[in-house]
C-alpha cells in the first residue's frame, strides 16, 4: 500500500497545519478545492476571463475516462502556443485557473487537466495529510503522463499549435514538469516551479526527475526557493550539474529568501516580488524557446 513519507509532505506543503479547519479561513474564490487563508493584507491576484474563451472542457483520456480540464485562451482560431498547466496537490482550484487564464492573455491555449479524477477529488478531504494519503500517493506517474499526452491531442484539435507546445506546474506539478519533458520529444519548453527532483522510488512514482536527466527533451527552467523546507538548494545543484553533464538546456533560479510555494498567492507562503520575477522568467522562456 502506498504511504507518504514525512519527506514528500514537507517538499508539497511545508510548514502547513494538518487541520483544513485550522487555515482555511472562509471561501477566497469559487472553485479552490482547498486553500489556506492569505497573510494578513495579501492580496490574491484575479485575472479575469474578459475577451477570453475559458471554462470547463472534456478529454478523452486512452483509458476511456471523459477528463475534466479547464481551458483559457484567446478568442480566436488560432492556432496558439498551447501550455499544460499541471496543479499542486490541491486539484484544479481556482488559483490554478487564474494561472490558466494569465497565460492566455498572453496570448496561449492553457489547460489544466484534473490529473487526479480516478483517485478522488481533494475539496471532500479535510486533512492535507490525508489528501496525500488517500490521492495523491495513488496517482500513478504512468497515467498522468499519458493524461497530458490527451490533453496535448485535445489542445492540438481545438486551436492549437501542436509545434509549439510547453508546460509549467507548481508544486506536485512541478515535479511532473521535469518528468514530462523527458517523456514528450514533441514538448518545447517547460517550466517547473519548485518541484521535487529527487525520492524513493515507487510501484506510483518508479523514477524521479533526477533519474531521467539523459532522456530530457525540452528545454527545462528551474524556480525553486532556497528556504524550501523539502527540498535543499543541494537537490537542485545535483540537478543542474547532471544536466549540464548531459548537455541539456537548462537554468534554474533559487531565490534566497523564498520557500516552497512562493508564487502560490493564496497562500502565506506567497513572495509577491519573487513570483512575479519567475513569472516574468517563465514568459521570457516560453518566448526564447519558440512558444
Amino acid at each position: 500500500m502506498a504511504t507518504v513519507q514525512d519527506s514528500d509532505f514537507d517538499s508539497l506543503v511545508p510548514g502547513l497545519p494538518l487541520s483544513r479547519r485550522t487555515f482555511v479561513g472562509g471561501s477566497l474564490a469559487a472553485g479552490f478545492a482547498l486553500a489556506v487563508q492569505p497573510a494578513l493584507g495579501q492580496s490574491v491576484v484575479v485575472t479575469p476571463a474578459d475577451g477570453l474563451v475559458a471554462g470547463e472542457i472534456t478529454v478523452q483520456a486512452p483509458d476511456g475516462v471523459a477528463l475534466k480540464a479547464y481551458r483559457a485562451q484567446p478568442a480566436g482560431k488560432g492556432p496558439f502556443p498551447s501550455v499544460l498547466v499541471v496543479q499542486e496537490i490541491f486539484g484544479v482550484h481556482e488559483y490554478i485557473r487564474d494561472v490558466c487564464r494569465r497565460l492566455a492573455r498572453q496570448g496561449y491555449q492553457a489547460i489544466a487537466p484534473n490529473l487526479y479524477q480516478r483517485q478522488g477529488d481533494p475539496a471532500g478531504i479535510e486533512s492535507v495529510a490525508d489528501i496525500l494519503a488517500k490521492v495523491v500517493s495513488k496517482v500513478p506517474d504512468a497515467q498522468v503522463l499519458a493524461d497530458l499526452d490527451a490533453t496535448a491531442a485535445w489542445a492540438a484539435a481545438n486551436g492549437g499549435d501542436p509545434a509549439r507546445l510547453g508546460i509549467t506546474g507548481f508544486c506536485w506539478g512541478g515535479r511532473i514538469t521535469w518528468l514530462y519533458a523527458a517523456h514528450n520529444p514533441k514538448l518545447k519548453a517547460g517550466v517547473a516551479w519548485y518541484g521535487r527532483l529527487t525520492g524513493v522510488a515507487s510501484a506510483m512514482t518508479p523514477v524521479h526527475p533526477i533519474d531521467v536527466v539523459d532522456k530530457i527533451n525540452a528545454p527545462v527552467l528551474g524556480l525553486y526557493g532556497a528556504k524550501d523546507q523539502g527540498i535543499p538548494v543541494s537537490d537542485v545543484e545535483d540537478m543542474k550539474a547532471d544536466l549540464a553533464k548531459a548537455g541539456k538546456r537548462a537554468e534554474f533560479v533559487v531565490y534566497p529568501e523564498s520557500g516552497h510555494a512562493f508564487h502560490a498567492d493564496y497562500r502565506p507562503s506567497y513572495r509577491a516580488e519573487d513570483a512575479a520575477d519567475g513569472w516574468r522568467r517563465l514568459l521570457a522562456w516560453f518566448k526564447a524557446s519558440g512558444l
